[in-house]
C-alpha cells in the first residue's frame, strides 16, 4: 500500500496538477494539507472519479486537511483530540480497511510564526496534545501513522541553510523538542530509515529563486508506529513535482507499507 501526504496549497491552485499526479503515481491512500476550502466547496467529483472514497475537515480560505482512499474508510475523526473551541481545521484521521487496518492521521502543524508570541505558544500548545494523541496511537498496539506538514525542521541536515532559520519558528529549540518527545515514544520517521543524510527537502519557498538553488527544507514527515514501521518497504519525496507548472510550495513525501 502506497501512502503519500502532500501540502497543496490551496486546492483550487491545484485543480489540475494534483490529479495528473494521481494518475501518474496511483497511490493508494493520500492525506492532503492546506486545501483552504469548505467541506462543501471541496471538488469530490474529482477524486471519487479516480476511485477514491473521500473525507474531509475543511475551512475557508485557511488550512484544512482531507484523506483521499482506495479503500474503505472507518472510524472517521475530525479535529485533534483536546482541542475543543479551536476551529482551526488542522487534523483528520480515520481507518483505512485493506488486508488489514490502518490507522492514518493526517496533520497541518501550525507555524508558529512570528515567535516568540501567540502563534509560537499555539503551536507549542498544539504539538503537546499532538503528543497525547500519539501516545494513544502507540497504547493501541496496531500499525497507525501521523503524516503531514508537521512545519519543522528536526535538524541542521535537514536545511540547506540552517542558520538561515535560527530564529524561525519551525527551527526553534523548543519546536525540534517538541517533534523529538513525539518520536522518542517510539515513532519511526520512515523517510529517514531509507534516506539518511543531508540534502533531502520537502519545500522550496516561492521567494528569492529558492527552487532553482535548492534552497529548501525538510519539514513533511510520516511518523510510522512500531507495528507500521515493521511493514515499511519503501519511503522517497516527489521531488520533480516542485518543477512543475504552478506548483505547491512542498511535494509529496511517501511511504510504501506491504498491507
Amino acid at each position: 500500500m502506497k501512502i503519500a501526504t502532500f501540502n497543496i496549497n490551496g486546492i483550487k491552485a491545484r485543480a489540475h496538477a494534483l490529479p495528473d499526479w494521481l494518475d501518474e503515481m496511483r497511490p493508494d491512500v493520500v492525506l492532503l494539507q492546506e486545501i483552504k476550502s469548505p467541506d462543501q466547496a471541496f471538488p469530490r467529483d474529482l477524486f471519487e472519479d479516480r476511485g477514491y472514497n473521500v473525507e474531509t475537515h475543511g475551512q475557508k480560505s485557511f488550512n484544512g486537511v482531507a484523506i483521499l482512499s482506495r479503500f474503505p474508510l472507518e472510524d472517521v475523526s475530525r479535529g485533534l483530540p483536546g482541542d475543543d473551541g479551536d476551529d482551526q481545521a488542522r487534523w483528520i484521521e480515520a481507518t483505512v480497511v485493506g488486508k488489514a487496518a490502518l490507522r492514518v492521521c493526517a496533520l497541518y502543524l501550525p507555524n508558529g510564526n512570528p515567535a516568540p508570541g501567540p502563534k509560537y505558544d499555539y503551536k507549542l500548545a498544539w504539538m503537546e496534545r499532538l503528543r497525547a494523541r500519539a501516545e494513544e496511537l502507540l497504547a493501541a498496539e496496531e500499525p497507525a501513522l501521523m503524516a503531514g506538514d508537521y512545519n519543522v525542521i528536526p535538524q541542521a541536515e535537514d536545511a540547506a541553510r540552517p542558520d538561515a532559520w535560527e530564529n524561525d519558528a519551525l527551527f526553534l529549540p523548543e519546536s525540534r523538542a517538541a517533534f523529538r518527545r513525539i518520536g522518542n515514544l517510539g515513532f519511526t520517521d520512515a523517510f529517514r530509515v531509507r534516506h539518511p543524510g543531508p540534502g533531502h527537502y520537502s519545500f522550496w519557498d516561492y521567494q528569492a529563486g529558492a527552487w532553482n538553488r535548492n534552497d529548501g527544507i525538510r519539514i513533511d514527515h510520516v511518523l510510522l508506529t512500531p507495528q507500521a514501521a515493521d511493514l515499511l518497504t519503501d519511503s522517497g519525496i516527489d521531488t520533480e513535482m516542485r518543477g512543475r507548472e504552478k506548483p505547491s510550495d512542498h511535494v509529496p513525501v511517501w511511504v510504501e507499507l506491504d498491507l
